[in-house]
């Protein structure tokens, strides 16, 4: 039976709604902040809590059209967009307490079992990454979307448990949403990717997910049989004994390892970008790479100190190889979302190397090229997405000539494609100096290994880009169509903003990370003595 009030559904659809959306979606977001502030609801619960009343109303408008649906979404995922804003003007990130908007879940209240949700400056950035990016991507679907609305509501899934594991303070509560982001990105790969090998793509990102996790699984029930909680807060009072710390950390690294990802585990990640549709390759690269470097900088780096210096040596090895290894295959790749994949692996290992030393500097180096890294991975995608809406695919034989056909696409390509190989004045170039720098006073060699992603980085992205705008003109392939259409040019311009602002005026960032990036390190020395 169906329960829709389907006269008024009808009445939606006949008149004109959402003409003044804008101006309605303005008005709702000024209304709903004040009265969150009047009635001091937390503002964190809220945000965690949006998406799935997004999720519910989507689910109660499916027989929407789809562009009634599209601009329900749109305006949705806006509103988190200014709440996080909101939130952000408001953190003072000089707190001592290092954690705000605290509040409790109680899943079992009869065993005072809760999950504790907070924020510091570290996740409050990527909790704006967040949404930024799941905004984008809702932007960019085309209304002709097979299941339209099911996309939708996946992609507020998977916002959903992102914001949710940036914000957990508790082991237990981070595995479950750690977890659950691995369901909405399973079924955009398997149901929208583009050719048959999905369905094995989709199966690797389960096993080398599932695999880690069983390490992680049991280490936080081993835990929680040993001192009776999995409260981060509680957990940073205890002091593990040296060897309990070099196991636990372990296992929790194998966990995140999968995500990063590292050598030999990275074999997922290539072949799961190739086969995901756009907005599905954007989110692996920009939101589920970054839970990995999170959840060790967060739990490894503070928990288990001493595990972190017993175990620097082969992971900075590991860390080299996987460098070396990845910008070596990505000189020989065709497929421009394999090249970009590997790119990945290279800077999210490069990533890892900043935060394995316990450096404050390096770790903050390593967080703001996680955001920078989001930023051009995500941009260059949307780049390869636009590719292949023109021409159908995404081998380089088959481009040439796009400076003379789609000069304004080729110059934004150029543009990201400089900041993937750290150009001066652009984010990465920040993010990466600081981390060389900071590595440079503990081993040059570690400095000069992690130096070949750059080198190496800029002949298969130079070549590529060479090969794209100024190969041969390949007039069988060429689509009559607009350079760029309004949606394409938005979600370049926001992105283009964003990477010279990061890359100008990096501080505006720092500043949200020195207190706790120092308080990490400070606390992590002083537990691993």
């Amino acid at each position: 039976m169906n329960f829709y009030p389907n006269l008024l559904i009808d009445k939606i659809k006949n008149q004109n709604f959402l003409k003044y959306e804008f101006i309605f979606s303005l008005i709702f977001n000024l209304s709903l902040i004040l009265i969150l502030d009047f009635l001091n609801i937390n503002l964190l619960f809220f945000i965690l809590i949006f998406p799935l009343i997004n999720i519910f109303i989507i689910y109660c408008c499916k027989n929407f059209s789809n562009k009634t649906i599209h601009k329900i979404a749109l305006n949705s995922s806006a509103t988190l967009i200014i709440l996080s804003i909101w939130l952000w003007l408001f953190f003072d990130q000089n707190l001592n307490s290092f954690f705000s908007q605290k509040f409790s879940i109680f899943l079992i209240p009869s065993l005072h079992f809760d999950i504790l949700l907070g924020i510091d400056g570290i996740s409050l950035l990527f909790i704006l990454l967040t949404n930024l990016f799941i905004y984008l991507c809702i932007y960019s679907l085309p209304h002709y979307q097979k299941k339209f609305h099911e996309i939708i509501i996946y992609l507020f899934i998977l916002q959903w448990s992102v914001l949710a594991a940036f914000s957990v303070l508790d082991l237990f509560g981070f595995f479950i949403f750690f977890e659950t982001t691995l369901i909405p990105i399973y079924f955009i790969v398997l149901i929208w990717g583009s050719r048959e090998r999905k369905v094995r793509a989709s199966y690797l990102i389960s096993i080398y997910t599932l695999f880690g996790s069983i390490f992680m699984f049991f280490t936080i029930m081993y835990l929680y049989s040993k001192v009776g909680t999995t409260n981060y807060i509680h957990l940073l009072e205890i002091e593990f004994v040296k060897q309990d710390q070099k196991l636990l950390w372990l296992c929790f690294f194998i966990a995140f390892s999968a995500k990063i990802p590292i050598f030999p585990l990275h074999i997922w990640l290539p072949e799961a970008h190739v086969e995901a549709p756009t907005i599905g390759s954007v989110l692996l690269a920009v939101l589920l790479l970054k839970l990995g470097t999170y959840g060790i900088l967060r739990f490894c780096l503070p928990l288990f100190p001493y595990g972190t210096l017993s175990h620097s040596c082969w992971v900075n090895i590991l860390a080299i190889i996987s460098v070396v290894y990845t910008s070596l295959i990505a000189i020989r790749q065709i497929d421009l979302k394999k090249i970009i994949a590997y790119s990945s692996v290279g800077h999210m290992n490069v990533v890892l190397l900043g935060i394995i030393t316990l450096n404050v500097d390096n770790l903050q180096g390593a967080i703001f090229q996680m955001l920078s890294h989001g930023i051009v991975s995500g941009a260059l995608f949307f780049c390869v997405g636009s590719f292949y809406k023109r021409y159908k695919v995404r081998s380089l034989k088959y481009f040439g000539g796009f400076m003379r056909t789609y000069p304004v696409l080729s110059v934004f390509f150029l543009i990201f494609s400089l900041a993937n190989i750290s150009f001066p004045g652009t984010s990465s170039f920040v993010g990466e100096f600081v981390i060389l720098l900071g590595l440079l006073g503990n081993n040059s060699l570690i400095v000069f290994l992690a130096s070949i992603n750059m080198i190496t980085g800029a002949v298969y992205t130079l070549w590529s880009y060479n090969r794209i705008a100024f190969g041969n003109f390949k007039n069988q392939m060429l689509k009559k169509n607009l350079d760029l259409d309004r949606i394409e040019n938005y979600i370049f311009l926001i992105l283009l903003y964003f990477l010279i602002l990061m890359g100008i005026f990096p501080n505006t960032f720092f500043d949200y990370l020195q207190l706790n990036c120092s308080w990490i390190i400070e606390y992590a020395k002083l537990r691993s003595l």
